[in-house]
């Protein structure tokens, strides 16, 4: 009796392991189907109901990994020790996954039609905001279920995992944690977009149009000016202007500075509509540019966004060639040389340069408010463009500006928290010209070691021969700076807790670099100034003492070249090169 019962006690165990088995290799198949198609999904997002209609199949193979390792026979053997921990991560993961599509995308379906990249092409002139407007609740939902479904796979023990089992759990993660995000940035789109086309009312937009040929740390000096205005989703172009209308402002500042803002730009961005950017934070800035516009035409407008002639070119891969009043065509291609370069060969005087951006973003604006851009196309500029950091918006609503809180719209100084550290790192021309568009800079970042970092900024000048070009571009000398030569005032902000152990510079130019700095918002600011001749260049080297973070990175002013990004380097303080 006693081996009989050992006999069927034994082949229990067998039949109870070969049912776990082969319901985990069904389980395994159904999950990874369902990363691949939540993946394609993600990839399609710029046509939020294409990438909808592609879940569907999903819900069917989350459901099935879900009953496969929820039975009990499969509960039992999550007690048992080292197999136990590997079938609770897949069982825990499958339900995760089997929430956030039941809860969080399947429901996405009933809207598809509002979500649609479709849904942003006027008709007759009208955006229809009622029909963004309502797919608000479903897309909150969403956002809701897959964060909540991503956090619990992050939360999983990867310590007693086999590897197969750890990087399947890592990859849903990584999935559905892009799955929130995405469904996050729709949330917000159904709530901002309305609002920014006037569903509630009469709404009005300024709009700065930078210059990255003269470099402010958050792109460029302000140069023309735009307000938009939206009532119900109809768009039009009220007003226009240019830095010279604002030259009356420059006496006094228009408001009051923090005192560390001060100490380091001194009080430029409230007397000058140009500078408005120089403070790499737009929460600091958009609220100047909004009462120097009320101060010269009387309006006080609802929002302030920034863009630069590399988003324009961006939106014009949207709206396809747009000719000019001039009778000459601006595209994708040829925009940036154009307003950046050509133009101040084209014309002289600022007056008639000025005459030509107002009429090329006028061009653009009745583009894009007759429908002409390709939705799918153009929520793929506005994407680049917003990740880039080359599209900015700030509301004078608070309730309103908080729906962009922690995105890149808002144009805010670097965060760091326990799992990053990012340093920013931003240009400012001190020449009064339009060199910066000859300039290359390179930022690298780099562990030393725990503690220890390394910043490497590089500068380079690619122009021609000052005599070839305008004196509006190379300055002239106005300033001081030899004609062709460009100051540049780099400002390096470090993360909260951060702090400076060695600096090191060099410069080709007879002038040597100058250190200066001071604070902002907690951080420590290193400002180096550096003057650099045609085909020169310049490096800064910074080490720096700071908590360690799986991540480390950098963000740096938007130029003329979008190539023109922070990357990982090599630690420029090797351990016993000395001080």
């Amino acid at each position: 009796m006693v081996g009989a019962a050992v006999i069927v006690a034994v082949a229990l165990g067998a039949a109870a392991g070969l049912w776990v088995g082969v319901r985990l290799a069904l389980a395994a198949d159904h999950l990874t189907a369902a990363r691949s198609t939540v993946a394609a999904a993600a990839e399609a997002v710029e046509d939020p109901e294409v990438a909808v209609s592609m879940l569907t199949p999903a819900g069917g193979e989350t459901a099935a990994a879900r009953a496969l390792t929820s039975d009990p026979i499969w509960r039992a053997a999550e007690m048992v020790p080292w197999i136990g921990p590997q079938l609770d991560a897949v069982s825990r993961t499958a339900a995760a996954a089997d929430d956030a599509v039941r809860e969080g995308l399947i429901p996405l379906l009933s809207v598809a039609d509002e979500i649609s990249a479709a849904a942003l092409r006027p008709s007759g002139g009208v955006v229809d905001v009622a029909r963004i407007a309502a797919a608000a609740p479903a897309a909150a939902a969403a956002s809701t279920a897959l964060r909540r479904s991503a956090e619990e796979v992050e939360g999983i023990d990867h310590a007693p995992l086999l590897g197969r089992v750890s990087s399947g759990v890592a990859h849903t993660a990584e999935i559905l944690s892009t799955g929130a995000d995405r469904a996050d940035d729709l949330r917000r789109a159904t709530i901002l977009v309305p609002l920014m086309l006037g569903a509630e009312g009469p709404r009005s937009t300024l709009v700065l149009f930078q210059n990255n040929a003269e470099w402010r740390s958050l792109g460029g000096v302000v140069g023309a000016v735009a307000q938009i205005d939206a009532l119900g989703g109809r768009l039009s172009l009220s007003a226009q202007a240019s830095s010279g209308d604002f030259a009356e402002l420059s006496a006094h500042p228009v408001a009051a500075l923090p005192d560390d803002v001060r100490t380091l730009y001194d009080t430029r961005p409230a007397r000058y509509i140009q500078n408005t950017t120089q403070v790499p934070d737009f929460t600091v800035g958009a609220p100047l540019a909004r009462e120097m516009w009320r101060r010269v035409h009387g309006t006080s407008v609802d929002a302030v966004v920034a863009v630069d002639p590399v988003a324009l070119s961006y939106l014009l891969r949207a709206t396809g060639p747009i000719e000019l009043p001039s009778g000459e065509e601006i595209t994708a291609d040829t925009a940036v040389p154009l307003l950046l370069h050509d133009v101040y060969a084209r014309f002289a005087d600022p007056e008639a340069q000025d005459a030509f951006f107002q009429s090329a973003s006028a061009a653009v604006f009745d583009a894009l408010a007759r429908g002409r851009a390709d939705p799918v196309a153009l929520v793929h500029a506005l994407t680049r463009a917003s990740t880039e950091r080359r599209l900015l918006i700030w509301n004078a609503d608070a309730a309103a500006q908080a729906v962009l809180d922690g995105t890149t719209l808002q144009g805010v100084l670097p965060v760091s928290d326990a799992a990053r550290s990012t340093i920013g790192v931003y240009f400012n021309d001190g020449t009064g010209s339009k060199m910066d568009y000859y300039l290359n800079p390179r930022v690298e970042t780099a562990w030393c070691a725990p503690g220890t970092a390394s910043v490497h900024v590089e500068l380079r000048s690619d122009a021609p021969d000052p005599a070839m070009l305008p004196p509006y571009v190379t300055g002239d000398g106005a300033y001081g700076v030899p004609a062709g030569d460009v100051v540049t005032g780099v400002y390096v902000y470090l993360p909260p807790g951060a702090s400076v152990v060695d600096q090191r510079s060099s410069s080709g130019s007879a002038i040597p670099p100058g250190f200066a700095g001071g604070t902002h918002d907690g951080r420590t600011v290193v400002k180096w100034s550096v003057e650099l001749s045609p085909g020169r260049s310049a490096t800064l080297d910074l080490e720096v003492t700071l908590p360690f973070t799986a991540i480390l990175d950098a963000v740096s002013t938007p130029t003329r070249d979008p190539d023109h990004v922070p990357i990982q380097g090599v630690c420029r303080f090797p351990p016993g090169s000395g001080r």
